[in-house]
């Protein structure tokens, strides 16, 4: 089960942490039946062959810092994307499902290499040292909610400045909707501001799919309302646990949704909900 969610004895029952993350946060406001389908009931998904190729470049990048400065190369990031896919298919044997055969795998594979590129053509990592990578910061609120985060990089330079950057695997979203991508490196940013107890200068979205960044520069108080919204979600998402309604909210991503079995949209009654118990 995941950290905010695990199964007790009676399966109909879930013990609900009071955590949030900016994914689950976005899920809710989406559409808060995916929401509790994803989190609460855990029903199962069907792996992606778009997100399990953004989790491999993932891993990739995370593991090439581990190599001396010199040896973080292009070359060497594409030869450890054999290994970190088996590493992955060992961890979750669903993931064989999907591919048809090798030749598409091979294919698959050499779209990944090609994203290595792009990451290549924007930043030299030889020239990086991370602070963090891949780290899981946890800051707990008054109110008994915990805001939960993974940072895909972290970096500190010699004056004390932060910079926080993340991967995306897809292409830069219009303009009109940069600023809703921004939403989660600026709950980052507020992770780090609390645990380190500096405010980082510089968010950036890399988007290997086009080669495009989007920089941000927070400030304090962008940082409390950022605080202030996805605390009001939680309340959003606690109000439905204790009423137990998760309304179906019908939009354009519903053809792409992996709940259209349980879900009204596609009439289909909605599962019965567990009974909650807060922990």
């Amino acid at each position: 089960m995941s950290d905010d969610v695990s199964a007790s004895e009676s399966a109909r029952t879930v013990r609900v942490r009071k955590t949030l993350s900016p994914s689950r946060a976005e899920d809710f406001v989406s559409c808060p039946l995916k929401y509790r389908y994803r989190t609460i009931d855990r029903l199962p998904e069907p792996p992606s062959v778009t997100a399990t190729r953004g989790t491999l470049v993932h891993a990739v990048l995370e593991r090439l810092f581990d190599n001396e400065p010199a040896q973080r190369t292009l070359a060497a990031a594409q030869d450890m994307l054999p290994g970190e896919w088996r590493a992955l298919l060992d961890s979750d044997s669903s993931l064989a499902s999907l591919f048809a055969d090798g030749a598409e795998e091979r294919l698959w594979l050499e779209s990944a290499k090609s994203l290595l590129d792009s990451y290549f053509a924007m930043e030299d990592p030889q020239r990086l040292e991370p602070a963090k990578r891949e780290w899981r910061a946890e800051w707990p609120l008054d109110s008994g909610l915990t805001f939960v985060g993974v940072l895909d990089r972290m970096e500190v330079a010699p004056d004390g400045r932060v910079r926080i950057v993340d991967y995306k695997t897809g292409k830069a979203p219009a303009e009109r909707f940069q600023d809703r991508a921004m939403n989660q490196m600026r709950f980052y940013a507020y992770l780090v501001w609390q645990v380190t107890g500096v405010v980082p200068t510089l968010l950036q979205l890399l988007y290997l799919g086009d080669r495009k960044t989007l920089n941000y520069e927070p400030t304090e108080p962008e940082l409390l309302n950022t605080k202030a919204r996805f605390e009001a979600i939680w309340e959003a998402i606690e109000n439905s646990l204790v009423s137990g309604v998760f309304e179906h909210k019908p939009g354009p991503l519903c053809r792409f949704c992996s709940f259209q079995d349980a879900c009204p949209q596609y009439g289909a009654e909605v599962l019965p909900i567990p009974t909650i118990q807060f922990v």
